[in-house]
């Protein structure tokens, strides 16, 4: 998957929210061409709203909906 390798020098910890995130974006989309050039796109855009700040609750949620709009 595209988040994997854009993040594989990160520690898990770090990085299981933004997973998560990019599964349920992939999911609500109804992608499942994990080589489709949007997915990386998706991923990319999720790394960034990630790491604009502290985690908050619901910001998954927001994450997720921003995303969708690419």
């Amino acid at each position: 998957m595209a988040i994997y390798r854009r993040l594989q020098n990160t520690l898990l910890a770090e990085t299981g929210h933004l997973i998560a995130a990019y599964k349920l974006t992939l999911r609500a989309l109804n992608l499942v061409d994990r080589n489709d050039p949007l997915t990386a796109m998706i991923a990319d855009k999720i790394i960034e709203l990630g790491a604009t700040g502290p985690r908050r609750p619901g910001r998954d949620i927001e994450a997720h909906r921003e995303v969708a709009k690419v």
